[in-house]
């Protein structure tokens, strides 16, 4: 990374294949900080991934590695947890005993390979293919001629917390009840009972045809991906054909419902929403819903549950102009199963530009008015002539002469971007210092910073590289508050995280940020292998801590805007731990900050005045109600609530156009905007800690 900002020595690397300047911006987006999941299991093969290579696969993935350079006994025990979860992600497949069984088996395949044996994974295969049989028989016989629908159903789909069966009667219960969920969601989709018996029916028997046909040479992929996985969450192995789909669904995600989506124990969930994308523009869909059935334009759903995320992709990618349907099951206060249809189309850049709107208030008959900035993404593109930091400089600009009082930065949907955009971003704000810095697996620190504040720094172990200095007139220097959630990744945890330790802004959001601190880098491998993304740093706030695994603490905690739980980086399996540096707390020797600085006193102030107004406020009462019930149900379904909420919806419930649900979606995020600018309010009226009560000029 030497000589270059870490982020756009990555960027090019990644970006080489496209030509077009968009396609390379979603690229960089995705891959260098924005994406939470690169690659989860899949089943496709990599024709030269032979036993023979995989020693060499993994050497090469220790070697590159910021935190694991050789096989442990810990990491051979993770690659075996994520081996199984591949292999039976629903825990519908095997048995307790089973498990008992694999596990040596497994850590056996780990420590012979690399002596070139693969022979114990026909050991593997055999267990695969006697209960995938047994699964076809037992549904065969659940949904034999006595069949009857059972709306007492109850399913625990949230896999993590279900446990493996021990015996065959218990097998068969856990499988009458996914099949019952299976068939409902059938008749839910205007399919009758027979033929949704049929499809069910038909469905195992693929499924068993699907494992036959993964022999023990076809697992040497999921051995390749588990192992990748087993070291960080950010860390994977794309076989040949997953490396050239990347290409392709990046290229083709312009064209497609602008939505990443992961696997997780079986179920299809939606990550991410790609502001401008078809799926955000609907209003309809939200991170972590889960896709259960997709449907093609005057075509009947397809049950997706438990399938390849590989082929469900293909299923919901398209052309522009074409629809397609996606069946959702959404957990909140209530179960909601919903179509939702997506007009696949390019991604609109002007839906994901930022944009500025302004509130007022008045108080003692003084008007108080005030910027809200929205920034969906650190976007940027030399070619096609796009900057967020030009954006929001010359939005900042419009601000001062509508002589605004306050500002905030709603980075709340923010999932990352390119992290040159918000090093310079940040200079908006602050004017010269240190930014952010990475380190690498060397031990290398590189710290980026905007002008020369950075001057004495650099030494043996730290190296500088210095972005232009922000025009003194250009900088903001007015009261900030900056919006965060959980949602909140990468590039908006280094803006924010930045603008917190200069005591420059105000954060105001959720507890904290994702918490997604590590840089990864994407390599082709030889021998058409495939590719590889690997995490070889970390990245470090000024003050010296990282953002990984704890993100940015809010100063000021509002609710959960909805089940978040699940969201952030300790919520996936064998994160990186925090570490720290020495700070770089930059500033160009004693001058004093163009800002008055926050301190501690204004913060405890304002957070208990948020608290008080929080506490009155209808809105969040009904948003914290909501989200008790939600994770009062603890995963479980039950068919006859989902059928009751359906039944109410057909019986004549307007649904609403999509104008409309979006404007629902946002009416449902309006209190937290609303909080933030009274947050700025309590900063500058008279009798604040921080006492700013003339407008910004």
């Amino acid at each position: 990374m030497s000589g270059k900002a870490p982020g756009d020595n990555q960027c090019n690397r990644k970006a080489s294949f496209g030509s077009k300047g968009v396609f390379r911006f979603w690229f960089r987006r995705l891959l260098l900080i924005g994406l939470l999941v690169l690659l989860l299991p899949v089943s496709s093969v990599a024709d030269n991934l032979s036993c023979r290579r995989l020693p060499l696969l993994m050497e090469r993935f220790l070697a590159n590695h910021y935190a694991m350079k050789s096989m442990t006994g810990e990491l051979k025990m993770h690659a075996v947890d994520q081996m199984i979860k591949s292999l039976d992600p629903s825990k519908t497949l095997l048995y307790e005993s089973d498990l008992e069984k694999l596990r040596p088996i497994l850590q056996n395949v780990y420590t012979s390979l690399q002596a070139g044996d693969c022979a114990s994974l026909t050991q593997v295969y055999d267990v695969l293919v006697a209960r995938a049989r047994e699964n076809e028989a037992l549904v065969k016989k659940i949904l034999g001629p006595d069949y009857r629908l059972d709306d007492t159903v109850e399913l625990n789909i949230d896999v993590r917390k279900r446990p493996y069966v021990k015996t065959t009667d218990q097998k068969h219960e856990l499988l009458r009840k996914v099949v019952q969920f299976q068939i409902e969601n059938a008749l839910l989709a205007g399919i009758d009972l027979a033929e949704a018996r049929k499809q069910q029916i038909h469905r195992y028997e693929l499924q068993t045809m699907r494992v036959v046909e993964r022999n023990p040479e076809k697992l040497l992929t999921s051995v390749a991906e588990s192992f990748a996985l087993a070291l960080d969450p950010h860390t994977s192995y794309l076989s040949p054909e997953n490396f050239e789909d990347l290409r392709i669904h990046m290229q083709l995600s312009l064209e497609g419902i602008g939505a990443s989506l992961s696997s997780d124990n079986g179920f299809t969930v939606i990550e991410e929403l790609i502001p401008g994308g078809g799926a955000e523009r609907s209003g309809l869909l939200k991170p972590k819903d889960k896709i259960i059935a997709v449907a093609q334009e005057g075509e009947r759903p397809v049950d997706v549950i438990d399938r390849d995320l590989h082929a469900i992709v293909k299923m919901i990618r398209g052309k522009k102009g074409t629809k397609v349907t996606l069946t959702i099951l959404r957990q909140e206060e209530k179960t909601e199963r919903f179509d939702a249809t997506i007009l696949r189309d390019k991604i609109d850049i002007k839906e994901q530009q930022a944009k500025i709107t302004y509130d007022t208030r008045t108080v003692d008959g003084r008007l108080y008015r005030f910027g809200v900035i929205d920034l969906p993404s650190f976007y940027g593109d030399e070619k096609e002539n796009k900057s967020c930091y030009e954006d929001v400089k010359a939005l900042l600009a419009e601000a001062r002469r509508q002589h605004v009082d306050g500002i905030v930065l709603d980075l709340s949907r923010n999932g990352g971007g390119l992290l040159r955009e918000a090093v310079r971003l940040t200079g908006l704000f602050l004017g010269e210092g240190g930014i952010v810095a990475t380190k690498d697996n060397r031990g290398q620190v590189t710290i980026l910073a905007n002008g020369s504040a950075a001057a004495g720094m650099e030494d043996g172990e730290r190296q500088v590289i210095t972005l232009p200095a922000e025009d003194p007139r250009g900088v903001y220097t007015g009261p900030l508050v900056v919006l965060t959630s959980r949602l909140s990744a990468s590039a908006s945890e280094i803006v924010a995280g930045a603008l917190k330790d200069y005591h420059r802004a105000v954060i105001v959001g959720q507890d904290h940020t994702f918490g997604k601190g590590s840089v990864q880098v994407l390599t082709p491998l030889p021998w058409e292998m495939g590719g590889m993304t690997v995490t070889t740093a970390l990245y470090f706030l000024p003050g010296g801590k990282s953002t990984q695994k704890t993100g940015v603490e809010a100063d000021v905690r509002l609710p959960i805007w909805f089940i978040l739980e699940d969201i952030g980086e300790t919520a996936l399996d064998y994160p990186l731990p925090a570490q720290a540096i020495s700070p770089f707390l930059g500033v160009p020797g004693n001058v004093v900050p163009l800002w008055k600085p926050v301190g501690q006193s204004l913060l405890t102030e304002l957070a208990a005045r948020s608290r008080a107004r929080v506490a009155k406020d209808a809105k969040f009462a009904e948003i914290i109600k909501n989200n008790k019930e939600a994770a009062g149900k603890k995963g479980v379904i039950r068919l006859a609530d989902l059928r009751k909420e359906m039944e109410k919806d057909n019986g004549g419930k307007k649904k609403g156009t999509s104008a409309e649900l979006k404007q629902k979606a946002r009416d449902q995020y309006a209190p937290f905007v609303n909080e933030s600018v009274n947050v700025l309010l309590d900063m500058v009226t008279p009798g604040s800690a921080l006492n700013v009560s003339s407008r910004v000029q």
